[in-house]
């Protein structure tokens, strides 16, 4: 089995990919298996989720690409900001992940997230897609650390 401990930076480096859907990379120990077919065991540092496009280092050099997999998931189309600042809210507020571009969001499909979403008047489709959502506020690009002042 190939052991993978290093995180890497994007690459056009990388040989092998590797899928997984998004609660797999949310893990840091993990045994699966390389799109190729061979078998691999993450032991990585806790870094944050692994994202669609980052790339990992086995012990033996090899530099693979993360892809995020396709999953079963809800997405929202909408053209008013204003509804689509409601939804992101409304789910929000109950801690789910969402993937949010202009005009669309996505989560893990849930029946009761979908009812909640329809009742502020969306339409909700089911899909296989990738699912990369927000990665929060205190682990947003340039923001590395989270100080409390106490004045």
């Amino acid at each position: 089995m190939l052991k993978v401990t290093e995180r890497l930076e994007p690459s056009d480096e990388a040989k092998v990919s590797l899928t997984l859907p998004y609660e797999e990379r949310k893990k840091f120990r993990l045994r699966t298996t390389l799109d190729n077919g061979r078998e691999v065991g993450l032991q990585l540092s806790r870094q944050g989720v692994l994202r669609g496009g980052d790339c990992l280092r086995a012990e033996d050099g090899t530099v693979i690409q993360v892809r995020a997999g396709e999953e079963a998931v809800s997405t929202v189309v909408c053209a008013d900001p204003l509804t689509m600042a409601r939804a992101c809210y409304h789910l929000g507020n109950r801690h789910v992940p969402l993937q949010i571009s202009h005009g669309c969001l996505r989560y893990q499909q849930d029946h009761v997230l979908d009812d909640m979403v329809r009742q502020l008047g969306l339409s909700v489709t089911h899909e296989q897609a990738p699912f990369e959502p927000e990665s929060g506020a205190y682990h947003a690009a340039g923001s590395h650390h989270h100080h409390h002042h106490h004045d």
